[in-house]
Formats: structure tokens, C-alpha cells, sequence
């Protein structure tokens, strides 16, 4: 493994003491903005759904910055700098930062993709009904589909209560004009809503990106699980990665990310994989 050592080893590199302070700021400045002038950068910076309104290509770039709580951060700073520091130390921090890049992005590739797949369902049963104005494919919606609303969702929740009251009536008298052009525009809106709920933020991504590099590269490295277990890098990779797939197959509704975090492994084993082949993984 002589080929891993660095010349010499900082314990806060430049990329990873830079991104741990980005990191710190942003989450200060959503708090701050947040409370003082009511401006939500999660919604700004956190990365949307394509198909949304709120969606901004730089968000891919954006969200892996932003962190949805304090334990949130917490831990992924902490990863950040217990294997991110390793590996800056050993490729260097050009060579660090695009791979952390990569796998950040990657992640939010991957998320999105799943999500589309998640989504499209409901978006085409949506569709469906706007297109035919049909009772057929309005009930087919409303039987198939789980609204997530509550009286925390703005306006769009006493629409929903006239929603639902349009149905009620629109099911004794399928004519009435004025109750189904209510229906289509609650529809409308409620698309608009949906498609904006789906925002993903953290450097979850990148992070797991980074956790599966030095896995690969030290493999057989002990890290310590909750501090008091011991377990070899490689297994802790495997083990970490299966959990991630069999959770986000699971759909577990634990507002997590998971396909994310296996986004960012994907992305990063991809281009090990692609230096290895070329030779320069350790340049």
C-alpha cells in the first residue's frame, strides 16, 4: 500500500476544510434568511424534480450543499472529513474535488431518475383526466392515488376540502359544469404541487461516493461502527450499499434519499474504475 501514502498528510486538507465551510454557511445562511425575511433556499438551492416549476438545472450542483437539519449536516461533515481527508491527502485536491463533484451530481442523476419512475404513475393518471375531462378517469385517479396534503400545506389544502365536496356532488350529478371546471382547475394546481414536492438536499451523495472510494483504496482499513464495533472497510462498503438498495426498493417513506446515496456510489466506483483503467488512479 506504499503507493497510497502522500508526501505529507494534512489533517485538514484545502478542499475538504473548504467544503466543510461552505457547508457550515449555507445551513446557517437557510436558518438565518429562513427566520429573519421568510426566504425559503431549500426551495432555491435543493434540487427539484425536473418536470417542476421550481426546477433550475444548477441545482444539481446546489443541493449537495444544503442540509435539511442539524444531525443532517452533522454527520455528513463528519464522513466528509474522516474519509474525505484521506483521500485528498492521497489524490490531491484537483483530483479530490472532481470526484467529489462527479459523485454529487451523479447522486443527483440517479435520484432524479427514480423519482421520474416514482412519479409517472400518478402524473399519467393526472394527465389522463385533464386530457378527457372524464368521471372514469377522475375516479380512477382519486381511488389510485394518496393525497398528501394537511392543513400545513397552504392554500392548496382548503382547495382540497372544495375538492373533495365538488366529488361528493359531481357523483349524484356527473353534469354539472361549474363543479367539474372547479375539479380540473383543483387538478391543475394540485400537479403543480406534487411535482414541487419532490426536492432532495445534503452531500449524502458525495459522501457515500467518498466512503466507497476508500473502501475500495483501503480496504481493508478497520472503521469503527458507532465507534465500538470494529469491521474492515471493504465489508463496511457491501454491507452499507445493501442496506441502501434493499431501503430504497423498500420505499420506507423515511424521508431519505437512498437511491441518492447509491447514486453517488455508482458515480464513484464508475470513475475509479475509469482512472484504474487509465492508470492514473493514484497520480
Amino acid at each position: 500500500m506504499n503507493q497510497f501514502q502522500p508526501t505529507r498528510f494534512q489533517v485538514l486538507p484545502l478542499i475538504v476544510k473548504n467544503l466543510l465551510i461552505i457547508n457550515g454557511l449555507l445551513f446557517l445562511a437557510t436558518i438565518t434568511f429562513g427566520s429573519t425575511f421568510n426566504l425559503d433556499l431549500t426551495k432555491i438551492f435543493g434540487l427539484h424534480f425536473m418536470g417542476s416549476s421550481d426546477f433550475m438545472p444548477f441545482q444539481f450542483i446546489t443541493y449537495m450543499f444544503m442540509h435539511g437539519g442539524f444531525t443532517h449536516i452533522l454527520f455528513n461533515m463528519f464522513a466528509l472529513w474522516m474519509f474525505g481527508n484521506v483521500l485528498e491527502n492521497v489524490w490531491g485536491p484537483k483530483r479530490f474535488l472532481l470526484y467529489y463533484m462527479v459523485t454529487g451530481v451523479g447522486a443527483g442523476i440517479v435520484y432524479t431518475i427514480w423519482i421520474y419512475f416514482q412519479m409517472s404513475p400518478t402524473l399519467e393518471l393526472i394527465e389522463a383526466f385533464m386530457n378527457n375531462h372524464d368521471m372514469d378517469a377522475l375516479a380512477k385517479f382519486t381511488s389510485m392515488h394518496t393525497f398528501q396534503l394537511n392543513e400545513y400545506s397552504g392554500q392548496i389544502w382548503n382547495d382540497f376540502q372544495q375538492f373533495k365536496l365538488n366529488l361528493q356532488h359531481l357523483t349524484f350529478n356527473p353534469d354539472d359544469a361549474v363543479a367539474m371546471q372547479s375539479v380540473i382547475n383543483f387538478v391543475a394546481d394540485y400537479k403543480e404541487f406534487y411535482l414541487n414536492q419532490s426536492v432532495v438536499v445534503g452531500a449524502s451523495g458525495a459522501v457515500f461516493g467518498i466512503l466507497l472510494a476508500f473502501g475500495m483504496m483501503f480496504p481493508n482499513s478497520i472503521i469503527y461502527i458507532y465507534f465500538a464495533i470494529p469491521m474492515k472497510a471493504k465489508y463496511f462498503v457491501m454491507l452499507y450499499g445493501a442496506f441502501e438498495l434493499f431501503e430504497g426498493w423498500r420505499n420506507s417513506g423515511d424521508n431519505v434519499a437512498h437511491f441518492a446515496h447509491l447514486g453517488g456510489m455508482l458515480f464513484g466506483i464508475l470513475l475509479i474504475l475509469y482512472w484504474k483503467k487509465k492508470g492514473t488512479l493514484n497520480r
